[in-house]
């Protein structure tokens, strides 16, 4: 497989996750919480990293280091993705209390404590808003992120050794 379409796959992955994120919001109306909001910043990452690696078409060192930012990116999303399944999983008494909104956050604090703030989780996240075959949909995120992670090493480690560059 050459670098071109190592990421060419990784790219079309990854809009393919944000487009289907996207049609469950806007057609399923499914609404977002804020960690779900965070798992997509995080797919659009390593999308971007990505999308970078295609247009740079980078021999082997090159390859390795953006199959590497990529796996990081998803590793990332995997974490937020592992929190909110834990979330989901609490007992009631447990989760924590809903706060203000992602919109309203963002224009009163600064931008670290944002983040703690989200990746604490609310009562908003701790609700199963959709799920298929049993799993929820932050089930399926932590499932896409580590394989997308698995691809990630994979192209680092495997493939990243004996990458062909086109021209």
């Amino acid at each position: 497989m050459t670098t071109r379409s190592y990421f060419a796959a990784g790219l079309i992955a990854c809009i393919a996750a944000l487009g289907f994120a996207y049609l469950l919001q806007y057609a399923g109306g499914l609404d977002p919480c804020p960690l779900c909001i965070f798992q997509r910043v995080a797919v659009a990452a390593a999308g971007l990293v990505c999308l970078v690696g295609l247009a740079h078409g980078a021999g082997s060192t090159g390859h390795r280091t953006y199959a590497l930012l990529a796996t990081v990116c998803a590793l990332a999303g995997a974490a937020i993705a592992a929190r909110h399944v834990w979330l989901l999983h609490l007992p009631a008494d447990q989760v924590p209390a809903c706060g203000p909104g992602l919109n309203y956050l963002v224009q009163v604090m600064p931008w670290r404590d944002v983040m703690a703030t989200v990746l604490r989780g609310d009562a908003s996240c701790a609700t199963v808003k959709g799920a298929f075959a049993g799993i929820s949909l932050p089930g399926w995120s932590l499932i896409y992120f580590l394989l997308l992670s698995i691809g990630g090493l994979a192209g680092a480690f495997g493939l990243g050794a004996t990458a062909r560059h086109e021209p």
